[in-house]
């Protein structure tokens, strides 16, 4: 599968719920975050913009932890 360029933020927003992150609040910045099993919290934030372009979202991947593999199952509905 191949990682998405100038993803909808819909899209991404989706994929993230699917991966548990629930939005805390929107502004300039989408804030997300997800409850670990643990009782920790990982925080996600993604810029409010219309697309997310791909550079972006494979830095957000990465900072939250969540493998290309698990991320593009969930972006394409598998």
């Amino acid at each position: 599968m191949k990682f998405p360029v100038d993803s909808h933020k819909n899209d991404v927003i989706k994929t993230f719920m699917r991966l548990r992150f629930v939005i805390v609040r929107e502004g300039n910045h989408i804030i997300m975050e997800r409850k670990n099993s643990d009782g920790t919290i990982t925080p996600l934030v993604m810029p409010n913009h219309k697309t997310i372009n791909s550079g972006t979202l494979r830095a957000i991947v990465n900072q939250i932890g969540i493998t290309r593999d698990d991320f593009l199952k969930a972006y394409y509905g598998q």
